[in-house]
């Protein structure tokens, strides 16, 4: 819970050895092999209608990703790393369609699922790992941004939050990355973001891809228009009612590129398991040298 050094904990011998069966079920002999698969119990369309109730529309709203997680994965179940330990971040080894994935994601229960220091470190050992492992990674991002703060500065969340992003830059795994509601700053692009080389974006119709929230948008943008107005609370509901009208509808992602296509969230599970299928045969080789140079 404080320092991140163990990644499981059980009460009792016999849980933790049944656990450890599960991880190995999870992970190949090798890293040169892939991960086993099993023969899937679970429908690849089966479609997921919970979902447009499990996740609010308004982005200030908290939900429990985990059970966004456990509705998308074969019958339910997961393996949660690190369950203890930067809970904002959920790193998790999951089925979908018997094929072995990992699962980052943005965890709004925790303080509402900001990036810090701590978050990044672990999301980043995850994305390594399953890398090493031929680990397919799928993302799901809800993220406001990275935490504020001069704790979070003076511990140098630029670097640490650096880790993140090479971690997924230098990975060769399958990489698809799924946008739920929001996706805000430097936060959204570490995050498996499609400038970094994700093979498929997706989002829901509840996207809000931008560098701020549309308030704190708006009072930057037009803060001369405001600060002039005879009534400034009424011109800055105008300017964010324009903002998200202009900027932040759910289709402005995918004109401008930042996502291959808005989906149907009672689809999710369908859309993900075709594009794994998709990209069962990515091969991509790494720059000739002896290491790279991450940041520390």
């Amino acid at each position: 819970e404080t320092s991140g050094v163990c990644h499981f904990a059980y009460d009792d011998e016999e849980t933790c050895i049944a656990e450890v069966r599960y991880l190995l079920s999870l992970l190949p002999q090798n890293n040169r092999e892939n991960p086993p698969r099993v023969e899937p119990t679970d429908a690849v369309d089966r479609r997921s209608d919970i979902l447009l109730d499990l996740v609010p529309a308004d982005g200030n709203r908290p939900y429990d990703m985990a059970k966004v997680i456990e509705e998308i994965v074969d019958d339910g179940e997961y393996l949660e790393v690190h369950e203890r330990w930067a809970r904002n971040i959920i790193c998790a080894l999951a089925r979908l369609d018997g094929q072995v994935v990992g699962i980052v994601a943005n965890q709004p229960q925790t303080l509402a699922g900001v990036l810090d220091i701590e978050a990044s470190e672990k999301a980043a050992r995850f994305v390594q790992m399953c890398d090493a492992f031929n680990i397919p990674i799928v993302t799901f991002l809800d993220v406001p941004g990275f935490l504020p703060g001069v704790d979070q500065e003076h511990g140098g969340i630029i670097r640490h939050g650096a880790k993140l992003l090479y971690a997924y830059c230098n990975a060769t795994v399958p990489r698809i990355s799924l946008i739920l509601r929001k996706a805000y700053g430097g936060a959204y692009i570490v995050m498996d973001s499609q400038s970094i080389g994700a093979d498929l974006t997706y989002a829901w119709p509840t996207n809000e891809i931008a560098v701020m929230g549309a308030e704190g948008a708006a009072g930057v943008i037009f803060r001369r228009q405001i600060a002039e107005a005879e009534d400034p609370e009424a011109m800055r509901a105008r300017m964010v009612k324009e903002y998200k009208s202009e900027l932040m509808h759910p289709y402005y992602a995918a004109e401008r590129g930042l996502v291959d296509d808005v989906i149907d969230p009672t689809e999710t599970r369908e859309v993900l398991i075709r594009s794994l299928a998709m990209l069962q045969t990515k091969h991509a080789d790494l720059p000739s040298r002896k290491h790279g140079n991450p940041p520390q």
